[in-house]
């Protein structure tokens, strides 16, 4: 054994003593590099040789001597900072994503507040803080439901911790969790679309104390029969947001009320984003209310506040896209890439299914601190106007009540079936369409027509005439076009073309466009 231990020594000095002359050459290396008496002896044992001339090559030497020592040390220096400035890099990137992480988290909270506020504000329209409901209840003292609404959260909060803590979609596992055991309800609804109008409008000024005229309901629906974005333009304090507040209520489902912001850019400010940080997906109010609206038949409301705050060719694309292609089974949005084992259940592949039973209504107001509303937003949507306060009526007391989204799009398969555009009336929007090409040179494409003939008849089915839907439409749809051309130089066209309408449809008819190019040309 002991044999062993002196081969074991002999053997491992022999590798460290490598490790030990490596470093006594190095040591011994800069010793010698920057002995300066060495250097001086040198000069002086050969000093008595030179020349005059050669002592030039000697300091030529020296100099050259220190230029490269002084190239050595710069070169250590520099190497040392780089090693301490990259090490300060990574803790300071490490201390920035904590501050990132933490700072999502206070937007986040911020943001529900804002809208949770909004909510406030909204629901007690019409309503000082002290008055009274229709009904005679005061929302302030309603405690029953403030219970009601406590036990929800608390159950919500329970819910929440059965979901796998290594989730990254907590809120739509948790969703998944509170749907389990739902089987969509049949609401037994058996009203025309006549009666929806008239119910909708006298709820909202008997519940509400909201004033809206027969035409602005018809045309509401109309819109959302025409397609699944609406926009409520119009000036401020006109009811724009309380109109998409009130249809929520109405039918039993509160709209979700999502303030767009200035800073949105893209599509993560509409559904959330991966944070890489937490593993975690932030996911958004938009992206749980969607998720929540595929688990049922009831018809749901997203609010879209302000959407021109910023632009809505920017966040809002994908979705214009999605919503335009003619089967709901069509409607996926991608997610995420890809997917884990512990990802929601409607999460297919990273992929959501937009719900079919969801509508997207969004306000706008057109001043300076707004961007202008581009033609591909308008013509993928259907424009509403909403520029005055409406006339208080006498109101039959209507209860809201619980609509199955089937049986609304039913009524409006059957309104087309029933009430289709005439062919007549097509045949004067064609001509009417050709007199707009050859003075104007603005033209409307297969997606307008498509929209306007699923407007009209909802219109017409809820009592309205066929000419008068005919002229809101183009109007808002078509006629608005002629604000991004130079009034100066149409304003001649603009009498030409009136008169135009007036031998086409009549003097009393086409008010609505006739009213509108009036005002082009006030604007000219």
């Amino acid at each position: 054994m002991d044999e062993f231990f002196r081969f074991l020594f002999d053997f491992l000095s022999q590798f460290f003593n490598g490790f030990k002359l490596i470093f006594e050459g190095i040591v011994n290396g800069f010793i010698s590099i920057f002995n300066i008496p060495e250097y001086i002896k040198i000069i002086r044992d050969y000093s008595s040789e030179f020349s005059g001339g050669m002592w030039i090559l000697v300091v030529l030497s020296v100099v050259l001597v220190l230029v490269i020592l002084i190239l050595i040390i710069a070169l250590i220096v520099f190497i040392v900072r780089k090693i301490f400035k990259l090490r300060k890099r990574v803790v300071e990137q490490e201390e920035l994503l904590n501050e990132v992480a933490d700072l999502q988290e206070s937007v986040k909270k911020l943001q529900q507040e804002k809208d949770d506020i909004m909510a406030m504000k909204v629901s007690q329209l019409g309503l000082g803080p002290n008055d009274k409901a229709k009904d005679g209840k005061n929302p302030a003292a309603a405690t029953s439901t403030e219970g009601a609404e406590g036990e929800e959260e608390q159950e919500e909060g329970d819910l929440t911790s059965k979901v796998d803590p290594n989730a990254r979609f907590i809120k739509l596992c948790t969703l998944d969790l509170e749907y389990a055991n739902y089987k969509i309800q049949d609401y037994g609804n058996n009203f025309t679309l006549e009666e929806l109008s008239d119910n909708f409008r006298n709820f909202a000024a008997s519940k509400l104390g909201l004033y809206y005229s027969k035409k602005m309901m018809n045309i509401f629906l109309s819109a959302i029969a025409s397609t699944r974005l609406v926009i409520l333009q119009g000036i401020s304090g006109t009811g724009k947001t309380s109109l998409a507040y009130a249809w929520g209520k109405f039918v039993k489902n509160d709209s979700y009320i999502a303030s767009v912001q200035p800073s949105w850019r893209d599509r993560t400010e509409l559904f959330g984003y991966f944070n890489e940080f937490t593993k975690k997906f932030n996911e958004s109010g938009v992206l749980a209310e969607m998720y929540k609206a595929g688990f049922t038949d009831d018809v749901y409301t997203m609010v879209l506040d302000e959407m021109n705050i910023a632009r809505v060719e920017y966040y809002f694309a994908e979705m214009l896209s999605i919503l335009e292609m003619p089967s709901v089974d069509e409607w996926i949005i991608d997610i995420v890439p890809s997917s884990w084992p512990n990802d929601p259940k409607r999460l297919v592949k990273g992929q959501l299914h937009i719900p079919g039973n969801m509508w997207y209504i969004g306000t706008i107001n057109n001043d300076d601190s707004t961007f202008m509303v581009t033609d591909k937003v308008y013509d993928r949507a259907m424009p509403i106007d909403i520029n005055e306060k409406g006339t208080p009526f006498e109101a039959i007391p209507t209860e809201a009540e619980k609509i199955n989204a089937s049986y609304l799009m039913k009524l409006f398969k059957q309104a087309k079936e029933e009430h289709p555009l005439t062919d007549e009336m097509y045949s004067k929007v064609e001509e009417m369409d050709d007199y707009v090409i050859q003075h104007f040179r603005i033209a409307f494409g297969n997606r307008i027509v498509k929209h306007m003939r699923d407007f009209v008849p909802v219109y017409v089915a809820c009592g309205g005439k066929e000419i008068d839907a005919v002229d809101y439409f183009i109007a808002r749809k078509i006629l608005r076009k002629f604000e991004q051309l130079n009034l100066t130089y149409i304003r001649d066209e603009i009498d030409g073309f009136i008169n135009y309408l007036n031998k086409l449809f009549g003097k009393t008819e086409f008010l609505e466009c006739k009213e509108y190019l009036e005002r082009l040309k006030k604007m000219g």
